[in-house]
């Protein structure tokens, strides 16, 4: 490997062979023992590092954290890392701080040329394809978020599920407003100073709040310090959130309302690929109505959502891009999100996070309500009448379901039990016609299918 990237040294990236050295020694203090595998000298200071470069199997972020000690001690401003496939370039912001950079400067560049390259929506493209090809394919924005966690959030002092939240919120806005034309180029960027790009970030979430209202007050600020938010700008400016059906930041986002939530107050999530055959099951309509009366962080409703909105495309004809959920939608997409769609939570944050996607894929529109689905006696007096939903609310703990109304007085339904309720215990409670019964005695209009 080191000779594949001493020959790509010098003929992609035109570096002279006098400018390379291998077998570098390290000093700490009178340790010299360390040695990088390859350094790039200084253009005007032949003696003094420009780039170090690690060249080895293992970890991108344990070869980060060799990197950040090399030139911590020999000042350079440039650190590469390179397992073979895959390769990651960094700039040395201060002694602590490695902010990764697109790729390597070559021999008549400066750093700053490529910090400050504008990007597109297509760059963001080039590098997931990128990933893609990479040993790192795999990787999920919820990763890249965990990986902040440990190392940035875990001593910022703020609210994780907060902050992220914002800096998600914000940089959807910033692909959809690019994507749309309103701007020729992406915001989201770690182009400036820790200052400024704190004054750049709040305005693009300002903008983003005024787009997308009910989400945050009209007064929230990003809590972040000029430090910590330039570390998670970096980190996250390269992902492109927008895609074919929001599952790249509706899977980050139910990740961090469960980790916020799951124990304390006996939320579980459930997975994404179940929903998927929940929502194929039940198989809404567009003349339907579906409501997720606990609906979390919006998995059943967004993926019933994009159930319909594909027979509704492929009813006009209109082909589905890689970037569907920032285009603006056809009418009947909207009226249909607009006044089909609703959902209850009695979480606070998980009505938020629901808001937020239902907005997005929406273009605006939200129908999800902070009620808590288990106080029965604050419905509607004629559902209320209802015996077999009022015993459905002493359960309910336990159920989850999602209800298509077809016609007045005709439901369809679908419910979510743990096992040991399927089995045998589930039906205690739930009265017969005459009130009587169990399962066997739901009203015949209604059809349930156990997930």
């Amino acid at each position: 490997m080191r000779q594949f990237w001493l020959h790509t040294l010098q003929a992609k990236y035109g570096y002279p062979l006098e400018r390379l050295a291998v077998e570098y020694p390290i000093t700490f203090g009178r340790d010299s023992s360390k040695r990088a595998d390859i350094v790039i000298f200084d253009a005007h200071r032949p003696t003094v590092p420009y780039v170090v470069a690690e060249i080895k199997q293992g970890k991108a972020k344990d070869g980060k954290e060799q990197l950040r000690s090399y030139t911590h001690a020999t000042g350079a401003p440039l650190a590469l890392w390179s397992n073979g496939p895959d390769s990651k370039t960094w700039n040395r912001k201060n002694p602590n701080y490695l902010q990764e950079i697109p790729h390597l400067p070559t021999a008549t560049q400066d750093i700053e040329d490529i910090i400050n390259e504008p990007w597109t929506l297509k760059t963001l493209e080039d590098k997931e394809n990128e990933r893609a090809l990479s040993s790192a394919g795999n990787e999920a924005l919820r990763e890249k978020i965990v990986d902040l966690e440990d190392e940035v959030l875990a001593n910022a002092g703020v609210d994780v599920f907060e902050e992220v939240f914002k800096l998600v919120f914000t940089k959807l806005y910033d692909e959809m407003s690019c994507h749309q034309g309103r701007y020729p180029y992406l915001r989201f960027r770690n182009s400036n100073t820790a200052s400024k790009l704190k004054e750049n970030i709040q305005n693009l979430f300002d903008a983003a709040k005024e787009e997308w209202p009910g989400v945050f007050s009209d007064d929230e600020r990003i809590k972040l310090s000029q430090d910590h938010l330039q570390v998670c700008v970096g980190s996250l400016e390269e992902w492109k959130i927008f895609n074919s059906n929001l599952d790249v930041v509706d899977d980050a986002f139910e990740y961090l309302v469960s980790k916020s939530a799951k124990g304390e107050k006996g939320q579980y999530f459930t997975p994404r690929w179940v929903i998927d055959m929940c929502v194929k099951m039940l198989n809404p309509q567009e003349p339907e109505t579906v409501i997720d009366t606990a609906c979390g962080s919006a998995g059943f409703t967004v993926h019933s959502m994009f159930h319909v909105w594909g027979e509704i495309l492929e009813d006009l004809g209109l082909p589905r891009s890689n970037l569907f959920t920032a285009e603006r939608k056809p009418q009947r997409c909207l009226d249909y999100v607009s006044n089909k769609v609703f959902a209850l939570d009695f979480d606070e944050k998980s009505v938020r996070v629901s808001r937020c996607l239902n907005l997005i894929a929406g273009d605006g529109q939200t129908n999800v309500l902070h009620m808590n689905t288990l106080d029965w006696q604050k419905w509607d007096t004629a559902l209320r009448s209802s015996t077999p939903l009022r015993a459905m609310s002493r359960l309910a703990r336990s159920i989850r379901l999602i209800v298509a109304p077809i016609a007045e007085g005709s439901i369809r339904m679908m419910l979510e039990m743990p096992t040991a309720m399927v089995n045998g215990s589930a039906c205690v409670g739930l009265p017969s016609e005459d009130g009587t019964s169990c399962g066997s005695g739901w009203p015949r209009s209604v059809n349930s299918r156990r997930a």
